[in-house]
């Protein structure tokens, strides 16, 4: 009995106890985690970093890497902060069962998301940025007329299309959604008691041409050409 607990004692654990191809995976995988994050940390540097001979060379890879998902946002730690309030709203236009088209009212997304990290201590990175930054990549890449900008810009209405299609989803009231519009709403932020700034208050809409859905633009057909 005595000699059963030694050798138990003295049994190798752990991934030591995992045979020659088990350990092998094990390490593989280890590696290509810590080189993916080894990328992943390098790429949004450069992104971040001041203009440099890499950034001067490899610029478009590195924005094709972190455009849209992983953009960087530094405004609040600027001299200037924004101030305004812009909320990003959409509506649908949507074939009824009769063959008819009825137009929703407007959904204002952004409300949608305050209400998600309102009173929530560990709001989600999603409901705080991918919206807010998914417009800012859109207005950034197109001009006054919402023309776009090259094949950022084209990118840009992709990633709206996708997400307000995600918060809608195929259907909206009953009908199934054939094209959607977006447009945002900005209010400049009423100065301070003590300020003598005198500001304009009132919302200014910028609104978006109607954008027929297609397959891809659906959170089950994004993987679609």
């Amino acid at each position: 009995m005595e000699r059963d607990e030694d050798e138990t004692a003295a049994a190798p654990g752990g991934v030591a106890a995992l045979s020659l191809p088990s350990r092998i995976v094990i390490a593989v995988a280890v590696a290509v985690v810590a080189v993916a994050a080894a990328v992943h940390v390098s790429m949004v540097f450069l992104h971040v970093a001041p203009s440099n001979t890499i950034t001067k060379r490899h610029g478009a890879a590195v924005d094709e890497y972190v455009y849209p998902e992983f953009e960087q946002n530094w405004k609040l730690f600027a001299p200037n902060p924004l101030q305004q309030n812009i909320a990003v709203q959409a509506r649908a236009e949507v074939r009824t069962a009769d063959g008819g088209i009825a137009t929703t009212e407007w959904t204002d997304l952004s409300a949608q998301d305050g209400a998600g990290i309102r009173h929530n201590p560990l709001p989600s990175h999603t409901q705080q940025n991918e919206l807010r930054r998914a417009w800012d990549f859109f207005t950034g890449s197109h001009d006054a007329e919402n023309r776009p900008d090259g094949l950022r810009g084209q990118l840009s209405e992709r990633y709206i299309r996708r997400i307000v299609m995600d918060r809608f989803g195929s259907e909206e009231n009953g009908g199934r959604v054939e094209r959607i519009q977006v447009r945002s709403a900005t209010t400049p932020v009423t100065p301070p008691p003590w300020s003598d700034e005198k500001i304009d208050t009132r919302t200014v809409h910028r609104v978006l041409p109607w954008w027929t859905v297609a397959a891809a633009d659906l959170p089950e057909g994004a993987d679609s050409p």
